[in-house]
């Protein structure tokens, strides 16, 4: 392996022909003595591009088959660049789209983007008070739009900039915004259909709220912090560090008894309506259907019995806030008890707590409550605990659990009959997961408290004579719709009603929910919607299980009656070489540009200062680069970076030390090829077809032994989805059987000439998937010498991938290889390079 610590700075060759972008390139230039990226990855594709090779259009091939390939990019947050793990997905999924085109598939690849609306909306927010010194409530809804617009504008362009810098062969013209115009109103159809058939509705529940975003935020938004004791940590909007791993005791009186409860959140108990214990708990059989006193509001509060209390865990009573715990909620529908929210949404206790707490700040008022408590003789204790912390992953504030009235959708209806329909339908599709989880999957709180989105289709109806509190709801394509609607619904007359549309916007993972489908112009019957749907294959992290995928099973059941994909192909998150998750505050996020053309060590920390993360976080990640990049990241190219990827089992971790051994392989495939040109000669003489060559040399029969071996394992593992067996079989043959071995030796007869030809170009064929760009370059320049029972192509992603069906398997010969007996890989690779200068002194001579 070509280690980090060991790599050179090589040095580069630039393409400098004069070649219009989208003209093709100019092959036959001399051949540059040595790989250069910048050289290989030039004007390429560009070309591609301009002569339609991505678009299903451009069907035409000879070998065309009827049978349509057709995947979506699961689309990337518009916030940001592309990472590491976001090129995994690029290149398996391009390596798939290139291997059906190169069989004759009709392929469609569709490039996206998401609108992420928390991530987009934070950063435009953090943008404008470091600019202007503006927050966004300074601004009315609709210029602060058009601030996130423009924003958008100036930094949309990078992420397909980045992908076409991966050599992504997508179909540029079918790109797709979550927010344009017809994908909107795809996502309104959606909605109203599901609030027709009941799966959308609005109830009172508890929701995950960060108060720093004054927002209601998705589960995948949620991280948990694993504490084993009493931690101390840095909260937004508090000066000094907030105390948590602990649970505080306290005591309730009971007439001339006192029950003690514990809890994490001394707090919450202002809200507190209840204690609840164990029937069976013989520590409190005196005190069941009592009442105790709340000590701060007087508030009197029934003891209840309940066998969801756990009776080992703290004194085994435990107290009751339903509008703050999600246990304690299910707890109050069980035995009807009130719910009183005690914290605001901005995370400050409100009036139910009294004036001695309202207005402070929740993690404030903790300590203020621990002090009232012992002031009243009923503090017990504070001891460590071990407990799972959730946080807010766009703010790194602590998530507040919230009783508000949001927009559902019935999640579990949904699932069933999306399992259903897999029973039976022909479609494969399969998740790790059991039917019992899936069916009892929690309804999707899907309100967001936001601006920046899809605002909700619903209307509140106030009509002449209806009570001021009540709510009264309807929903439409456009608020007119709305008003017909409730006209109907209340019997009065469509100018008689006032319609307010809520202000909230939709969980941005319904609107990607729907791309499968409305990407191919859902609810219209479009021709992409008749040929492309369902989609062919789903590739995507694992971590997106439920999330997205699970999410996109159920809408695309519902909404289209079908699954919307046949397959699916997880693959796990990428990890740096410590096994570490990849996340931008520990510094190991890398942009896969920066592995492609290579930065030095000053440039990565200051794309770290230019970020949005506070001084601590910073200092962390520039330590880190230092550590783990003490000269910066060398040029790698593209072709290399890929090649990694899929080399690479589609999990654990990756290390740069790998990329560099696949950039050191496309050096090798580049002196291959060099040698090949020299052994062929100057002149332009076709050679002729394998199957015509005869009788073959032992070892030329087992070369081509070898190489009908790999045809086969790539067949049957690209059939597989095993992409690394895939890249592994072309790399031990390129390598190990052609350049080890069959190279070694000299090649004088045009027998031998010809074998090498047909290897080397089968070869290059067979990797054109995986190193679109090295592939391209040396094919071309291989073409001269073709068989011309060849039909000519105009590119190597229009070539028939080799099929073993159209090679004829030799017999393997019993070989004793004795040139290579001995001899190190270092020692055959400079006989190689002795060969070739030797070949190009002869073509010197010979001019």
């Amino acid at each position: 392996m070509c280690t980090y610590s060991k790599w050179t700075e090589k040095e580069a060759v630039a393409y400098t022909a004069h070649t219009p972008p989208g003209i093709k390139k100019d092959t036959s230039l001399p051949f540059p003595s040595s790989y250069s990226p910048d050289y290989v990855e030039s004007s390429w594709y560009q070309w591609w591009e301009k002569e339609g090779y991505f678009s299903p259009e451009q069907h035409k091939l000879t070998h065309a088959v009827d049978r349509t390939f057709s995947l979506c990019i699961p689309p990337p947050n518009v916030t940001g660049t592309l990472h590491l793990g976001h090129a995994l997905t690029v290149a398996v999924e391009d390596a798939l789209v290139r291997w059906r085109r190169m069989q004759g598939c009709r392929v469609l690849w569709v490039p996206g983007c998401d609108h992420a609306g928390i991530a987009t909306q934070s950063v435009v927010e953090r943008r404008l008070l470091r600019e202007q010194g503006k927050q966004r409530q300074d601004f009315t809804r609709e210029e602060f739009l058009q601030e996130v617009w423009r924003w958008k504008n100036e930094k949309g362009e990078e992420i397909y900039h980045q992908l076409r810098r991966l050599g992504a062969s997508l179909d540029w013209q079918r790109a797709c915004f979550t927010m344009d115009p017809a994908f909107s109103r795809a996502v309104t159809e959606a909605f109203v259909r599901l609030c027709d058939s009941g799966l959308v509705y609005r109830s009172e529940a508890l929701i995950n709220w960060s108060c720093a975003l004054q927002s209601a935020i998705s589960d995948i938004e949620v991280d948990s912090k694993e504490l084993s004791g009493q931690t101390m940590l840095s909260v937004p909007g508090y000066e000094h560090k907030v105390e948590f791993g602990t649970m505080v005791t306290f005591a309730y009186p009971v007439e001339d008894y006192k029950v003690a409860v514990s809890t994490t959140r001394p707090e919450t108990m202002l809200g507190d309506v209840a204690v609840a214990v164990h029937p069976d708990d013989p520590r409190y059989q005196a005190v069941h259907g009592k009442q105790c006193r709340h000590p701060f509001t007087n508030r009197l509060m029934p003891i209840i019995t309940d066998p969801m209390v756990d009776m080992q865990l703290g004194t085994g009573a435990v107290k009751v806030t339903p509008a703050h715990d999600h246990t304690d909620f299910l707890l109050s529908q069980r035995h009807s008890l009130p719910r009183i929210t005690v914290i605001g949404e901005d995370g400050t206790m409100n009036s139910h707590c009294g004036q001695w707490l309202e207005g402070v700040k929740r993690f404030d008022a903790r300590q203020r409550v621990v002090d009232a408590l012992t002031e009243r003789k009923l503090f017990r204790g504070k001891k460590d605990h071990s407990m799972a912390l959730p946080i807010c992953s766009r703010s790194g504030d602590i998530i507040e659990p919230l009783l508000k009235k949001q927009w559902f959708v019935r999640c579990g209806k949904m699932a069933k009959k999306a399992i259903q329909v897999s029973l039976t339908s022909e479609q494969i599709f399969h998740l790790n997961t059991s039917k019992s989880e899936v069916c009892n999957v929690i309804d999707w709180c899907i309100s967001r408290q936001l601006w920046w989105g899809h605002q909700i289709p619903a209307y509140q109806v106030e009509l002449p004579d209806s009570p001021a509190k009540q709510e009264e709801w309807v929903w439409g394509r456009s608020e007119e719709e709305a008003r017909q609607r409730a006209a109907v619904k209340y019997g009065v007359k469509p100018e008689a009603i006032s319609l307010t549309q809520d202000p909230d916007v939709l969980d941005t993972w319904f609107s990607s929910g729907l791309f499968p489908f409305a990407m191919l112009g859902w609810p219209q019957q479009t021709a992409d919607l008749q040929h492309f749907y369902p989609n062919s294959i789903l590739e995507t992290g694992s971590d997106l299980i439920f999330f997205w995928v699970a999410r996109m099973v159920m809408l695309g059941v519902e909404l289209t009656d079908q699954l919307p994909f046949k397959q699916v192909l997880f693959h796990s998150l990428v990890r740096d070489k410590h096994g570490r998750k990849m996340s931008k505050s520990l510094g190991n996020v890398i942009d896969p540009l920066d592995v492609i053309h290579g930065i030095s060590l000053e440039r990565l920390q200051e794309k770290v200062k230019e970020g949005n993360l506070d001084p601590r976080e910073q200092a962390v990640a520039m330590e880190a680069q230092k550590k783990d990049f003490p000269k910066g990241i060398p040029q790698c190219g593209t072709d290399a970076l890929r090649f990694a990827l899929c080399s690479h089992k589609m999990q654990g971790d990756l290390s740069i030390s790998q990329v560099l051994s696949c950039r050191h392989f496309c050096n090798k495939m580049w002196q291959t090829l060099r040698f090949t040109l020299g052994a062929l000669g100057d002149g332009t003489a076709s050679v002729e077809a394998l199957e015509e060559l005869h009788p073959l040399s032992s070892m030329d029969r087992w070369i081509c032994s070898r190489l009908y071996s790999t045809v086969v394992q790539c067949e049957q593992n690209f059939e597989a989805y095993e992409l690394h067996t895939v890249t592994s079989a072309l790399y031990s043959f390129w390598v190990h059987s052609l350049c080890d071995v069959y190279l070694v030796r000299n090649v004088h007869t045009l027998q031998q000439q010809c074998v090498l030809y047909h290897c080397v170009s089968t070869s290059l064929t067979l990797l054109s998937p995986f190193m679109p760009f090295i592939t391209e370059e040396l094919w071309q320049r291989l073409q001269p010498f073709r068989p011309q029972t060849a039909p000519a192509a105009a590119s190597l992603s229009l070539q028939p991938y080799p099929t073993s069906s159209q090679l004829v398997r030799p017999p393997t010969p019993t070989l004793r290889i004795n040139i290579s007996r001995g001899l190190s890989l270092h020692t055959r690779t400079r006989q190689l390079h002795l060969q070739m200068a030797k070949m190009t002194k002869k073509r010197q001579k010979n001019k």
